[in-house]
Parts: C-alpha cells; sequence; structure tokens
C-alpha cells in the first residue's frame, strides 16, 4: 500500500487533523472566520466516515464552509462580539474600572492596584493609602493612573 492509498483510505483522519488545526488558529484570531473552515472540515469527516470518495468530502468541505461563513459566522459575531465597532484591549478596558491600592501611592509616585486579581503599577496626583478604593482615570503604557472615589 502506497502512501497515497493509505491516504484516501483514511481521510477521515487528514480532516479531523484539519478541524483541529484550524480550531487551533481560530483561537490566536477571535474573528469567527478559521473556525467556519474546521465545521466544514467535521462535514468532510462524516463524509469520509460513511465512505464518500474524495472529491465528494472536498465538496462537502466546500458547501459547508461556505454555509458556516455566509450563516454561522455572522450569529457568532452578533452574540459573542456583540457588533462593537471599537473593542478595547486588556488595558483600555481598565478605564473607569474600580480597585483597591495594595502598596500605598505617593503622590506623583508609584505603587500597585488590584482590580479583578491582577495587579497594576499605577500613579495619582494624590498620595492614598492602601485598602484606599480608586477608580482608574488613564493610563500610559501598562501604568494605570488612579484618583480616589
Amino acid at each position: 500500500m502506497t502512501m497515497v492509498e493509505y491516504f484516501l483510505a483514511n481521510m477521515w483522519q487528514v480532516w479531523a487533523i484539519v478541524a483541529v488545526l484550524c480550531l487551533i488558529l481560530e483561537l490566536s484570531s477571535g474573528d469567527f472566520f478559521v473556525i467556519c473552515f474546521s465545521i466544514g472540515a467535521v462535514f468532510a469527516v462524516i463524509g469520509a466516515a460513511i465512505g464518500l470518495n474524495v472529491y465528494w468530502q472536498l465538496a462537502q468541505f466546500a458547501v459547508f464552509s461556505l454555509l458556516s461563513v455566509a450563516f454561522v459566522r455572522p450569529v457568532a459575531l452578533r452574540y459573542l462580539h456583540k457588533n462593537e465597532p471599537n473593542k478595547p484591549s486588556n488595558a483600555d478596558a481598565l478605564l473607569g474600572r474600580t480597585g483597591r491600592v495594595t502598596e500605598a501611592i505617593k503622590a506623583g509616585g508609584k505603587g500597585y492596584v488590584q482590580i479583578d486579581g491582577d495587579l497594576w503599577r499605577a500613579v495619582s496626583t494624590e498620595d492614598i493609602s492602601v485598602g484606599t478604593t480608586v477608580r482608574v482615570v488613564g493610563r500610559e503604557s501598562t501604568v494605570i493612573s488612579v484618583e480616589t472615589l
């Protein structure tokens, strides 16, 4: 048995690998586009499992991938991304949030603030003691500016 014959006889494994790889790639993009190819590959796995030849498997992959792009992706974007035009990055999403000072901040100096379990280097124009609740009013790189409530 040659390698080509082996792959043709076990195409379900190839399609399964394609599906998993597409899922992994989707984790890095998050735009619900690559996952549509994963859905197409899953249908190709089913076609291979029931004995369809490779051309029908390719057709299934193409058709179900296109259908997923046309119908599944818009629904996923609507419900999971809420169609926000400008999604803030992790640091930008902190603006307006409240946290607790874990290391005292001297006026013009630096300390630390805990927000949802994460520690952020913080600056303030006023002295703020440990345990004080503060609001994030700005950021410069990974250093946030805070003020007391």
